[in-house]
């Protein structure tokens, strides 16, 4: 615990006034007791928990079929590897120690204590939560265990009990904390009620999902509860002035916008993030891009009016052949706002008119793609690269010496079109259909699609089932990069999606009026000057990588990962899940 209090010393000389911090008598000398009755201490600790809420990660979405990358060779997950454990008891023991001497404390007062206790207790929820979706019911401590005194020796709680003390939490912490904290206040990025409120809901959306009732997936009890939480969480933020960012491309550029319910605050010089570094062509970075779309994500995005390329009934129907020829063309307006492609205008770096090239013997090596025969220096990035790059959220005027260390973009971990779309899930599934629909539409209204002569933007489902498919769909394009997708396919028992599968990406060869390909001399040097659009390339498609692992193999035993096997040797009365050797059943079932 020293360790922690004197780095929270150094930390209270940037949050707290020099005045407050000198007037410690002995920097050197620590009493616990003057900490837990010290306002600005305390703050500064609980303030020490809050990277627990993480920041832009470019590979977010990399265990799902939104991004390159083979994530699930043959046992990647295993009970000996440190693959997908979660297994967080630090934190927790610091969370419990925050609660107890917050609440014996007689030196703080009843506001100070409660906004630590509630920040304290949503912390606590927020760390089983992300344990439990891993593996299923685990040890739920509430108080910090004593290494001499106590038995450490605890058994796993079930996941139902999980599940209940989470919402204990939560309910305790919703109690406590401001219901909403103005985008304008000095306290915005810390967590209040609202945020509360919409991750209750959230937790009790998985509750109800197939991943923890798979025999009953769809009309076991505990919809109806997730049902109220969710139109709650909906009813109170839009009663408070929630609502969806005019702009898709604006949700998080533009910083605490209607549409932010938490994000995590990033402020050049102090706190910065590599979004952009993980994200740009390499060309215009400080390397390689780490993250970058698949085609058949790519293929994902409906059209304008909201139908899918290949449906014969939309206004934008084509063939698979014209649709590669021309997948750039009358698209949902979030994928021209998402994705960079051969030859898309992308003025980075404050390049006016800058086109970005993927093909090879055009592009820079560090961004091109392909096996033109004719290039004369082959592509490097086959294993990694696409043809595409991620647009959304990137900070295009950052220069290419900035991305690394300049991106202070907030990180939104939670925003309303969430709020919106968990509770169209649960209303759907307890028979509300009408207000699935309209919550869907509203968000295809904002994205810029066509509402077409119905007025449903493309959306054709007309029952249940249908309507849960499309709404899985949306969340697939609607929060594309921010790391939901996996999750989702998890928690609805869909990883089918994903096993067995290969990824793919798209070369362009530019070509003259009549189809032949250009002479690559003459294409490059047309491309100096971004004259070449993306209508004069042909392309194809190519199987990424093209060496080593090619599929992904996700059994439906990762519905639940396995405990690690360290963790069993340190405690015999834990049980192991029982699709990995063990009797632990992590559902609710």
């Amino acid at each position: 615990m020293k360790t922690i209090f004197y780095t929270l010393i150094a930390l209270l000389f940037t949050v707290a006034s020099c005045k407050n911090v000198l007037d410690i008598e002995d920097l050197n000398s620590l009493d616990e007791s003057k900490v837990w009755n010290d306002p600005n201490l305390v703050n500064a600790y609980i303030t020490n928990l809050y990277p627990m809420f993480g920041n832009w990660n470019a590979s977010a979405d990399a265990n799902s079929e939104q991004l390159m990358g083979i994530s699930f060779p043959l046992d990647a997950i295993t009970v000996n590897n440190a693959a997908y454990k979660s297994w967080d008891y630090t934190t927790i023991r610091r969370i419990n120690t925050a609660i107890q001497k917050v609440t014996e404390s007689a030196g703080l007062n009843a506001d100070v204590k409660n906004a630590v206790l509630g920040q304290a207790l949503f912390m606590r929820a927020y760390m089983y939560f992300n344990m439990v979706r891993y593996h299923g019911g685990v040890p739920y401590i509430t108080v910090p265990q004593d290494l001499e005194k106590d038995d450490l020796e605890t058994p796993r709680n079930t996941t139902k009990e999980c599940f209940d003390l989470m919402i204990k939490d939560l309910d305790q912490a919703i109690a406590l904390l401001p219901p909403m904290i103005a985008k304008s206040s000095g306290d915005y990025g810390r967590i209040d009620g609202n945020f509360a409120l919409s991750f209750k809901a959230k937790v009790l959306l998985y509750k109800a999902s197939p991943q923890f009732n798979p025999t009953n997936p769809y009309n076991n009890v505990y919809w109806a509860e997730a049902h109220a939480a969710n139109k709650a969480a909906y009813d109170k933020l839009k009663a408070d002035g929630y609502n969806l960012t005019p702009d898709y491309a604006n949700i998080a550029l533009q910083e605490k916008g209607s549409e932010v319910v938490f994000a995590v605050i990033n402020s050049y010089p102090n706190k910065v993030a590599s979004w952009d570094n993980g994200v740009r062509p390499g060309s215009e970075s400080r390397g390689a891009a780490g993250a970058v779309p698949t085609w058949d994500f790519v293929k994902s995005f409906p059209m304008k009016d909201g139908k899918t390329f290949s449906d014969p009934t939309g206004k934008y129907f084509k063939t698979n052949e014209q649709f590669l020829q021309s997948y750039w063309e009358n698209r949902d307006p979030r994928f021209d706002k998402s994705i960079v492609w051969n030859g898309k205008i992308y003025e980075v770096s404050g390049k006016s008119g800058k086109r970005q090239y993927t093909s090879v013997g055009i592009a820079a090596d560090l961004d091109n793609f392909g096996i033109n025969p004719k290039a004369k220096t082959p592509s490097e990035n086959l294993n990694r690269y696409s043809g595409f790059f991620i647009l959304k959220n990137s900070k295009l005027s950052l220069k290419q010496t900035e991305v690394e260390t300049q991106y202070d973009v907030d990180f939104v971990l939670m925003r309303f079109a969430e709020v919106m779309i968990n509770y169209a899930e649960t209303a759907n599934e307890t028979g509300d259909f009408n207000t699935a629909l309209t919550i869907l539409k509203q968000i295809r209204m904002r994205a810029g699609i066509e509402a077409g002569s119905d007025g449903n933007y493309g959306i054709t489902a007309i029952d249940r089932t249908q309507m849960r498919d499309a709404i899985l769909a949306e969340r697939n394009i609607e929060f594309c990069f921010e790391g939901h997708r996996f999750w989702d396919l998890r928690r609805t028992r869909k990883l089918n999606i994903l096993n067995n599968t290969t990824k793919y990406g798209v070369e362009a060869i530019a070509i003259l009026s009549n189809g032949a390909e250009m002479d690559l001399d003459e294409a490059a040097n047309l491309a100096k000057t971004y004259q070449l659009k993306e209508n004069q390339f042909k392309y194809s498609v190519l199987q990424v990588p093209n060496t080593g692992n090619k599929v992904n193999l996700v059994p439906d035993t990762y519905y639940f990962f396995p405990l690690a096997q360290s963790v069993i040797d340190k405690n015999p009365k834990i049980s192991q899940n029982k699709d990995w050797g063990g009797t632990f059943n992590p559902t609710l079932e």
